[in-house]
């Protein structure tokens, strides 16, 4: 691969602003539109990222190097000379210079984009860091020396791979090229997994989670909140809890040899089904705001946003008919449901998952808005950030087996190290087509190298953040899903419920007590202390082996707890974890 990445000839759209921004998109961007709020909605062809479409561009070959697949620079740069073609082709190109991060670990990086993507690079643009929040007068007037570089064509497809589509990272030169997916995390992440190898070389460690300003006690304190997309990062990040929160950061942090850490975004990449100004008042507002980009969110027929659309009557698809099948739906089969040759019934099981080809029938859940910090309200002052002193996971348990208490307080660094590197949760999907149990080491999809190397890396790194409080959290169910807490055979955890425990964890109000089965700490329902919490948590949430002996389903605990063991060990031995951390999480 080449840094000579955009062809001679090609006319750059230098930085341009927002609302040139805005005009591009509707002028060149399919599916796109302008709401009764005032800001841009877009439909996309991906309603996710699509991690099986990532390649690492390098020679080094071997089983277990690197998390994602592998191409030869050779066999890469075909697509790549085919890809310039397409650029001079189209004639014009946007750019943007800016910053990830701030302050002196702020890395500069240019994103180039077809003017298909200009929603994309508007986007990014919020996410990023000017030059003027980074860099002096005097280096304001030369020119702008990225470190990252990111190439995103929405409209050239890589024929030939798989989905028509690529996302190749030189990890050598720190260039990355996205081609054929339309879907903004593909810019955000390819981005970020340049960072993560960037960080990892300089000795730190990127996490994916948000961060949050609290109070503790008589002091405050940063605390971050790691979690796989659809476990609630976002929405716990900024809740407030107490008499003091402020949100620091949406997704990313970077952990750092001297006991710090540093930020990477000025914006939230904020998931949207389900959202209210109740539950979330913070992103309901910013998602509502002129500013804001939003992907994949219903509009109805005012252009108001309904953020719990699931299944589109006829009428609604007749309405939207254009949009949908410039975002990837099949004409003949929109013309079908829209006459009522076909039913919604006939193609949709009992949990609205969609048959293959009819996916818009059912909106997709994964519904986004891009939200620029200035928007949020009570945002931290990122030049004055207390020092890291709570980690913790989200596990989004759901299913009938789902029994992982409510709070959790890990009892041992040996013990986070390795919940941190199983990264459990339930998957979520744009469709709803991909459910049940996963793992992801330290919620990190985006580490580029072997995933070992995040726990050697975290257990090196914690010695320097001395006192730390790590826990766990489950925003998910307790012994079923959605389904079956209808028919009251589960419980929801409900946002209320995670505020309350949040609340009570950061302001050392939980009497703690040993998990027989697992090591951990759980909430003593017993003890007094705990009073206030079970006012606004039910025990059986705090304790979901109670839940199962009052459904007389104590055998399938039993059989969870036996399972998860076992699956653990499997995980974590395939990663060559140390076994003092296997033992501490498995023993």
């Amino acid at each position: 691969m080449t840094l000579d990445l955009i062809p001679s000839g090609v006319e750059i759209i230098d930085n341009p602003v927002q609302e040139s921004f805005r005009e591009l998109t509707l002028k060149y961007g399919p599916a796109s539109m302008k709401t009764s709020y005032g800001n841009i909605l877009k439909l996309t062809r991906n309603k996710a990222r699509k991690a099986e479409y990532t390649y690492i561009v390098t020679d080094e070959q071997g089983d277990g190097l690197f998390s994602s697949k592998t191409i030869t620079p050779e066999k890469a740069q075909k697509y790549i000379l085919q890809a310039r073609e397409y650029m001079k082709n189209l004639g014009k190109i946007i750019k943007i210079d800016r910053y990830v991060g701030i302050g002196e670990r702020a890395v500069g990086v240019t994103w180039f984009y077809d003017p298909e993507s200009a929603n994309i690079g508007a986007m990014q643009q919020v996410l990023a860091f000017p030059r003027s929040a980074v860099e002096d007068a005097e280096s304001l007037k030369k020119p702008f020396k990225p470190v990252f570089n990111l190439v995103f064509l929405a409209g050239f497809p890589a024929k030939g791979m798989p989905g028509d589509q690529a996302i190749f990272f030189d990890i050598e030169k720190y260039v990355t090229y996205v081609m054929g997916p339309d879907y903004f995390g593909e810019s955000k992440k390819g981005m970020l997994r340049m960072l993560n190898e960037y960080v990892y070389q300089k000795g730190g460690l990127v996490l994916h989670a948000g961060a949050k300003i609290v109070q503790m006690k008589d002091k405050k304190i940063s605390v971050a909140v790691m979690g796989l997309s659809g476990t609630g990062k976002t929405t716990t990040t900024f809740s407030k809890q107490g008499e003091y929160s402020r949100p620091i950061q949406d997704d990313m942090i970077s952990l750092w040899p001297d006991g710090t850490f540093s930020i990477t975004e000025n914006g939230c990449f904020a998931k949207t089904y389900g959202l209210t100004e109740a539950t979330e008042p913070v992103i309901y507002r910013g998602t509502l705001s002129p500013g804001a980009w939003v992907e994949n969110v219903f509009p109805d027929e005012k252009g108001e946003f309904d953020f719990s659309k699931d299944v589109l009557k006829p009428e609604e698809v007749s309405r939207l008919k254009k949009m949908l099948v410039e975002s990837g739906a099949d004409p003949e089969k929109v013309q079908k449901y829209i006459s009522g040759e076909v039913k919604a019934q006939e193609v949709i099981d009992e949990y609205m998952t969609p048959a293959d080809g009819w996916d818009f029938v059912v909106w997709t859940q994964n519904g986004r808005s891009i939200i620029p910090m200035k928007d949020i309200e009570n945002a931290a002052d990122f030049t004055d950030l207390p020092p890291l002193k709570s980690l913790g996971i989200l596990n989004r348990d759901e299913g009938s087996d789902a029994a992982t208490p409510g709070i959790v307080l890990f009892s041992s660094s040996e013990q986070t190290a390795g919940y941190f590197m199983l990264g459990e949760t339930s998957k979520t999907s744009a469709a709803g087509k991909d459910r049940g149990k996963t793992r992801s080491p330290f919620t990190q999809p985006f580490f580029p190298r072997s995933h070992k190397l995040q726990a050697d890396r975290f257990r090196d790194l914690s010695s320097s953040f001395e006192g730390m409080q790590s826990w766990m959290m489950n925003t998910g169910y307790i012994g079923g899903d959605g389904k079956d807490v209808e028919n009251n055979k589960a419980l929801k955890v409900k946002i209320s419920h995670s505020s309350a425990m949040i609340e009570a964890l950061f302001e050392e109000k939980i009497a703690w007590k040993k998990d027989p089965d697992f090591g951990y700490l759980i909430a003593d329902v017993e003890n007094p202390i705990n009073a206030w919490l079970l006012e606004r948590v039910p025990q059986e949430i705090l304790n979901p082996v109670l839940f199962f002996e009052k459904q007389g389903r104590i055998k399938e605990y039993e059989e969870w707890v036996a399972r998860m063991k076992d699956e653990r060990r499997a995980f974590l031995k395939k990663y060559m974890v140390e076994d003092n951390i296997v033992e501490a999480v498995c023993g």
